[in-house]
């Protein structure tokens, strides 16, 4: 039985980032700047609020007699009684017999080309961990794209407009920046284990590093871009930031729509249809949150019963990246054409060249990762940089109208609904 470590990791992460947002929000208001109490007050309290409602939810407390536990969440101290509640269970391991186990079935990874199916038992004590791990896994995606995201952007930002970092900034924005980090390695791993639920899913520490560096540098240039872009032309940030969360809001939706599926019911049977339906516009308001900042590894489908899509979209994150790389050099570039006298002690050209260059080597990781890094790639049905490059070579407008081989022309002209192609299935028929 794993400790549960990732249950510490998430509640340190949220009790250090709380702590230090609180005080800098101190010292905003002795050097009497409300308006930047204000904002980190807010991106400290909204995140924790809906931190405490989802753990409520996964633990189904409000269905059961813990008036106690309930108050502590409205204290906003329910991540550290969940956190002592795991390890306790985990501590008492071993020392009760178990009333009764629960049989599950897993296939390993196929070793020349041939699938063993392993079958473990699962005790209440495991299976109070696994459901702890699940919650405190969703919760730090929450925390870090809808709270710690913002928060950051806000800090550098005053960072920017007052030429200096104070110590209690720099932590605040060092804690949030490996919040973000933490929150999409979670994300990864989670969508790695839910596309991939029949397996026996083991990450290795070379994997966990890619991804880290990975999710580092693509969201430490997104940050940066948007800041360098809000300082020149502050009107404008609003605009392009909401045309981005709306997109990626709206999108799921009208998948939803186009494809004529009746409405979910089947996300809890206590909910009404007033309720599924605020459940999954959190859903997706996590989802574009996710999607301004980085790229989501979880996708959203609202037409499939799990509410994700389990295949893997090559053309989909080709496309992502391809026109995040535009975006971001656009605003980069509107940056450099329209800063002031301010930015005298930055050496702009060589600023941007490093900014594109960041974006660029997040996407190299983010290769090297499902090329040689992910634990499940003998599940690929192709090369995941060769799925990539060709989605990103789809993207290109004009194409040659004789260019295609003869075995292309045979192609049918109908592809099926539903499907992008480039597309790998979540798994190999075995």
């Amino acid at each position: 039985m794993r400790l549960p470590s990732s249950v510490l990791v998430s509640v340190s992460l949220f009790t250090a980032e709380t702590t230090a947002a609180l005080y800098l929000s101190t010292t905003y208001r002795s050097a009497g700047d409300k308006i930047w109490q204000c904002f980190t007050l807010l991106f400290t309290l909204v995140p924790s609020v809906l931190v405490q409602l989802t753990l409520i939810f996964i633990h189904r407390d409000l269905s059961r007699d813990r008036p106690l536990v309930l108050l502590l969440h409205i204290l906003q101290l329910g991540p550290i009684i969940r956190c002592l509640d795991a390890f306790c269970i985990y501590g008492s391991a071993g020392k009760v017999e178990e009333p009764y186990v629960t049989i599950t079935r897993k296939k390993q990874m196929p070793q020349e080309e041939q699938t063993e199916e392993v079958e473990q038992e699962v005790g209440q004590v495991e299976g109070k961990l696994v459901t702890h791990r699940a919650a405190f896994a969703r919760t730090s995606v929450i925390q870090a794209f809808l709270g710690s995201a913002p928060q950051l952007t806000l800090q550098l930002y005053i960072c920017v407009l007052q030429k200096g970092v104070s110590i209690g900034r720099g932590t605040l924005m060092f804690i949030s920046l490996l919040s973000i980090v933490y929150g999409a390695l979670r994300c990864n791993i989670l969508a790695i284990k839910i596309r991939y639920d029949d397996y026996e899913v083991s990450v290795r520490p070379l994997a966990y590093l890619c991804v880290f560096l990975w999710r580092g540098f693509e969201i430490a240039t997104r940050v940066t871009v948007l800041v360098l872009f809000s300082s020149v032309l502050k009107v404008w940030v609003l605009p392009v930031v909401a045309a981005n969360f709306i997109l990626f809001f709206l999108f799921p939706w009208v998948l939803f729509w186009s494809s004529r599926s009746p409405f979910p019911e089947n996300i809890e049977k206590t909910l009404t249809r007033v309720g599924t339906t605020i459940v999954l516009c959190m859903l997706t308001v996590l989802y574009a949150g996710i999607n301004v900042f980085c790229w989501s590894a979880v996708q959203l489908k609202l037409d499939d019963p799990d509410l994700i899509d389990k295949g893997q979209a090559w053309r989909r994150m080709a496309a992502y990246y391809s026109l995040r790389f535009i975006e971001n050099t656009g605003l980069t570039l509107m940056w450099y054409v329209y800063r002031t006298d301010f930015y005298q002690w930055v050496d702009a050209p060589v600023l941007e060249i490093l900014l594109l260059l960041g974006y660029a080597t997040a996407v190299f990781f983010m290769l090297l990762f499902y090329q040689f890094c992910h634990p499940c790639r003998q599940l690929f049905s192709s090369s995941p940089a060769q799925g990539f490059w060709q989605g990103c070579g789809s993207l290109c407008l004009l194409r040659e109208p004789f260019s295609q081989s003869d075995s292309m022309r045979t192609k049918p002209l109908s592809e099926p609904s539903g499907k992008d192609v480039g597309d790998d299935p979540p798994c190999v028929t075995v």
